[in-house]
């Protein structure tokens, strides 16, 4: 860069310091006609072995450079083209036509401008090493942008040993994006996606994704990978006491029924992300059978091999039981309160889900189940019930299971299309959702049910005033647009009817409260509204209705007129939301009244 530099020292100090005074010619060369850029990752440096001294003679001095000018040729021509964008290269070429002669201040700069962009694209290894061709008329940019080569993983234990891991490589291996795969450019974009992937897999407590240097080639970059696996096992034990008054309104020791739940998951069998999990809960340990809830899954991903990365189908498999209060059973505003139905169902379900694009994927299955509908004694229970005017229980309502005798067995498919192309913007979702769901009936089962249910939701999430993602940046206002339709062909046991009302489907309205449907259609809108003082909170408006499309006299024993349900309602209001915490004031349309609710969980 320099043609001369002279160092001259001047006198002492008085202080003992010396003083010195650089000099130096700026090197020059010819104005540039061109400007090009070649990627000299993996090539050797040109060699230089043979130099010149004064003992040479004039022609082995021109025979020397002529050596060294066609080695430097050949090793150009194996370098690869560089992923430099013309607007950049545009950029250069004007800084040297402006320029006029080249200087190294010119060449510093024409670095730095390189060099930013690949910064700011994640390229952080990369680095520009050289130019050539000055004495050609050329700027010739020679990078080394930071090529993988390789991918090495390292298992650590929990002080930082380097340990033999329990989990296969390939199952670690098909997480990794393509750009970090031998052959691509090292990006860090790329990195952190990597750790994303990897963490997604539930398997590690900690997880590092570097680039270091390959001392084997030159501009080469080795991704190291270091991990530290979860224990395979874990094992959970909660206890919960009620106390239940006894005959004078006071506990005792015959009335305190201890419950409590266990929760078991055995990860990652045989280093392939197999898992198998199960729980139990019951509320009266004493006395479990009356309430108790399990369920045992296991898991069985890369259907299809774990080095097959085109596609990853997943098997699970799993045996159930849950008790749920019915909300097709239940009172509407204008008569008394029902007594509770529980719907108890007991079965196994198995399925396979895959991933049809990163946005999609598609779930189908099989359902075996027996349910049975209890009343609050925890007896079967086969018809609905309600409170007459003399105060008895009546047992007239609509039937509460398919077959009549309370307890119905059944088998049908399950497929499920789901297609999510949300994204967080600065704390918000935004895009839209998609969900499909069709359960068939095979006509297997208490008096043969064949039956079609479909449903399908679609949510979308409105971006109002375009506020980019970054970090630091407020969330964004958001119009929310819901619909649901449902709809069901066939045999309908009453358990398995649509409902209406309820923090999910008409808010201001309990479960149920509306109406239970063979159809029906709910549409919402809700506008969200950043509270700027305060992190994570927002304000927002919401309008809601909807209706059985006239279909609940088509439910057998039409519960929505027995219980006194209007079958369709609307409702309006404002609300607060303190992170996942919603605090609402909801106006039921029907009777023209409202409500303040707290609620937990998004509405959409």
């Amino acid at each position: 860069m320099f043609d001369g530099v002279s160092v001259e020292a001047v006198r002492p100090q008085p202080d003992g310091t010396l003083g010195l005074t650089v000099s130096y010619a700026e090197a020059l060369w010819a104005p540039a006609k061109r400007f090009s850029c070649v990627n000299v990752g993996g090539l050797l440096p040109a060699q230089a072995d043979e130099v010149e001294d004064d003992d040479m003679t004039e022609r082995e001095k021109i025979a020397l450079r002529r050596r060294h000018e066609r080695a430097y040729q050949q090793r150009l021509g194996r370098a690869k083209a560089c992923i430099l964008p013309e607007p950049v290269r545009g950029e250069v070429v004007e800084m040297v036509r402006k320029q006029g002669r080249v200087s190294a201040r010119l060449l510093q700069r024409i670095r730095d401008c390189v060099q930013r962009w690949y910064y700011d694209e994640g390229f952080v290894c990369a680095q520009v090493i050289n130019f050539g061709n000055l004495d050609a008329g050329e700027v010739l940019c020679e990078v080394v942008e930071g090529e993988v080569t390789g991918v090495e993983y390292q298992f650590q234990d929990k002080l930082g040993n380097v340990v033999e891991g329990n989990t296969q490589l390939p199952v670690i291996d098909r997480e990794l994006p393509q750009q970090l795969r031998p052959g691509n450019i090292f990006n860090i974009g790329a990195g952190k996606q990597a750790l994303k992937n990897i963490n997604a897999l539930g398997l590690f407590s900690n997880i590092e994704v570097n680039p270091r240097p390959d001392e084997t080639k030159e501009g080469g970059v080795v991704v190291e990978i270091k991990l530290k696996e979860q224990d395979p096992k874990s094992a959970d034990v909660e206890t919960v006491w009620n106390f239940v008054p006894g005959d004078q309104g006071r506990p005792t020791l015959a009335s305190i029924q201890p419950g409590g739940g266990v929760t078991f998951e055995h990860r990652n069998i045989g280093g392939l992300n197999r898992s198998l999990a199960g729980s139990f809960s019951s509320s009266n340990l004493l006395n479990p059978q009356d309430d108790v809830s399990f369920k045992l899954e296991y898991a069985h991903p890369y259907l299809d091999g774990v080095e097959d990365q085109s596609r990853n189908r997943i098997f699970k498999a799993s045996c159930f039981n849950t008790k749920k209060l019915s909300p097709v059973f239940v009172a509407g505003p204008n008569m008394d309160d029902a007594p509770p139905i529980w719907v108890d169902r007991v079965g196994i379900k198995a399925n396979i889900t895959e991933n049809l694009t990163k946005q999609s994927k598609f779930t189908y299955g099989l359902v075996l189940e027996e349910i049975t509908t209890r009343d609050e004694s925890n007896d079967v229970c086969t018809h609905g019930l309600r409170t007459t005017a003399t105060g008895a229980l009546g047992m007239d309502g609509p039937p509460t299971t398919f077959s009549g005798t309370g307890v119905d067995r059944m088998a049908f498919l399950q497929a499920n299309v789901t297609r999510d192309n949300t994204e967080f913007v600065n704390g918000e979702t935004i895009g839209d959702r998609c969900i499909f769901q069709v359960d068939q009936g095979l006509g297997i089962g208490s008096r043969n049910p064949f039956f079609n249910r479909h449903q399908l939701t679609v949510t979308k999430f409105v971006n109002l005033n375009k506020q980019e993602k970054g970090a630091g940046k407020p969330p964004p206002a958001v119009l929310v647009a819901h619909g649901r339709y449902a709809g069901c062909v066939g045999d309908l046991p009453s358990y398995d009817a649509f409902t209406l009302g309820g923090p999910h489907s008409v808010r201001g309205y309990g479960m149920g409260e509306l109406g239970a449907c063979r159809n029906l259609l709910e549409v919402a809108t809700e506008v969200r509204i950043p509270v700027p003082v305060m992190k994570n909170t927002h304000v927002y408006a919401f309008a809601e209705h909807g209706t059985d499309l006239g279909s609940s006299k088509d439910v057998k024993g039409n519960p929505t007129e027995f219980f006194r349900r209007a079958g369709q309602g609307s409702s309006y209001g404002v609300g607060v939301r303190f992170g996942p915490l919603r605090a609402e004031y909801a106006v039921d349309h029907n009777a023209g009244t409202g409500s303040v609710f707290f609620r937990y969980g998004d509405s959409c």
